[in-house]
């Protein structure tokens, strides 16, 4: 990812067949990840797992991105990107996608932020174990949302900043539909 000479690393876990969408977020020179788990039900957590615990929930008008997020998406053309052919598209004012014409994998993601992201690489059935999608307990305590120990500075994996917009999210809603034991 890159915005403005930011640059992040993003380990991008998709799992639609299980309701769940997974970026692991590693900004340049800092010790620190960023864990951004998002749910079909539109649920998503911020959070971090070493040192201070924080955890910011946050409830989307929707889910995760299907499988056939592209239908209805505008055709722009062909062109060179990092070294690749590429068919473009873009759709709702809101990402720009590029895909290598011989292979059909993403090559880069430019989002209505001005933020670009640029595949390194793509694993077609990699799966990431059920244990590390499980959400921290202290994402559930109400003490921590609102709070200075909440993450209301960080930007989520599209660049925008979290801040007092978000919402705190009910834990029943939240849990609805979901096995826990499977995480």
């Amino acid at each position: 990812m890159n915005k403005t000479g930011e640059h992040q690393l993003i380990d991008l876990w998709y799992d639609y067949p299980n309701g769940r969408n997974f970026n692991i977020i590693r900004s340049q020179l800092d010790p620190n990840i960023l864990y951004d788990l998002e749910w079909n039900n539109g649920s998503t957590f911020y959070y971090t797992l070493v040192g201070e615990e924080r955890c910011r929930r946050v409830q989307m008008e929707v889910g995760i991105l299907r499988p056939d997020w592209l239908d209805g998406a505008e055709y722009v053309g062909e062109t060179m990107v990092d070294g690749f052919f590429c068919d473009v598209w873009t759709k709702a004012d809101f990402i720009v996608y590029y895909e290598d014409k011989e292979t059909k994998r993403p090559v880069r993601w430019r989002f209505y932020t001005g933020r670009e992201a640029h595949v390194m690489s793509f694993e077609v059935g990699a799966v990431l174990e059920d244990a590390k999608w499980q959400v921290p307990y202290y994402c559930f305590s109400k003490k921590d949302v609102g709070t200075e120990h909440s993450l209301s500075s960080l930007p989520d994996a599209s660049g925008a900043l979290m801040n007092s917009d978000f919402r705190e999210v009910d834990e029943a809603k939240v849990l609805k539909g979901f096995d826990l034991s499977r995480c």
